[in-house]
């Protein structure tokens, strides 16, 4: 699996919400920066190259479904990011987000009993 443009991700969530869409309607559903027609095309047709989408053909205009799904995407770019930023360590993403509060003392309690029940 091929890693993403941020854009590419911003254009993929949008199309695991949708399920199926036409460009216009991935259009639709960019609030900020929203890129021309033709670019959002592209894109979508780069993602398709990628093996992300494919689509269903209507005359001149296609319909665009992911083939990718979602929960398999988020596990190989969070290994991913994990060795890279975290030397594939668990403890260490753990404790970064300890460091930087983003977590609190009874969510990790929570994550422990999540583990304890699963073992």
């Amino acid at each position: 699996m091929q890693k993403l443009t941020n854009k590419e991700e911003e254009i993929m969530q949008i199309l695991w919400k949708l399920k199926k869409a036409f460009v216009k309607d991935v259009l639709a559903e960019i609030k900020e920066d929203q890129p021309h027609y033709n670019t959002l095309s592209t894109i979508i047709r780069n993602l398709e190259d990628k093996g992300f989408v494919a689509h269903n053909a209507y005359g001149n205009t296609h319909q665009y479904y992911p083939i990718v799904k979602m929960e398999d995407y988020r596990k190989r770019f969070m290994n991913t990011a994990i060795e890279t930023y975290f030397n594939s360590s668990y403890k260490n993403l753990v404790s970064f987000f300890a460091e930087e509060e983003k977590i609190s003392a009874e969510e990790l309690r929570e994550i422990l009993a999540l583990i304890e029940k699963k073992q």
